[in-house]
């Protein structure tokens, strides 16, 4: 990809905060709008969780070898293309950035086929207009009992909204009577934005 092709910064020069992941794809989201380097109804935030919130993602800078990353929730942002690949973007995956869904389907998420049901993944994708609106975190999760925390957080205030200080289970939620945007089985949102459902060119080690 060209940096004229480019809607974001390169990796090395997007905002990032290491387990924020739903701070920085929301900033990915304000760079696109203020920026119009695409436009915004392309892009939507995905949360991927489920209801243990135990959720396995391969291909993590924080994953050993072929051994998946078990996050409680992760996001991404997901760029839908009219006649072209849909395109993910992860700031904390080893594949490209951006990577086609295909590649980061197969390598990323694999298959729930291969894995025990509570590790299932369910996504709810929330179109971004929508979430830079609605979204809002007062870190309050990344704080251990005593008040320090789990975590550095980013430089920039808490991003939060005339109605809520802090919506972000809301978000992480697979309810889909809660939040907003639409929630999804695995095979259900490959099958929607890629035309396939999950496949895996071998079967992973269960988690």
């Amino acid at each position: 990809m060209t940096a004229l092709d480019r809607i974001t910064p390169s990796r090395e020069n997007c905002v990032y905060t290491s387990c924020y992941c739903e701070e920085n794809v929301w900033k990915l989201c304000e760079f696109v709008k203020a920026e119009r380097t695409a436009p915004l109804d392309q892009l939507f935030a995905v949360f991927i969780s489920n209801d243990k919130r135990m959720i396995p993602l391969w291909k993590q800078k924080s994953g050993h070898g072929d051994q998946p990353v078990i996050w409680d929730y992760h996001v991404i942002l997901l760029q839908v293309r009219p006649q072209s690949d849909s395109l993910v973007y992860d700031l904390d995956s080893e594949l490209s950035f951006p990577c086609s869904l295909r590649l980061y389907g197969a390598a990323a998420f694999r298959s729930d086929r291969h894995i025990r049901p509570e590790y299932h993944r369910k996504l709810r994708v929330i179109p971004a207009d929508s979430f830079l609106l609605n979204f809002a975190s007062d870190r309050s999760h990344m704080r251990n009992p005593d008040g320090t925390w789990k975590m550095p957080p980013p430089p920039y205030p808490p991003i939060q909204t005339a109605e809520s200080p802090m919506n972000l289970d809301d978000f992480i939620s697979m309810n889909p009577a809660d939040g907003w945007g639409t929630v999804h089985s695995l095979d259900q949102f490959l099958h929607t934005y890629t035309g396939n459902p999950s496949t895996a060119s071998s079967s992973p080690p269960s988690p």
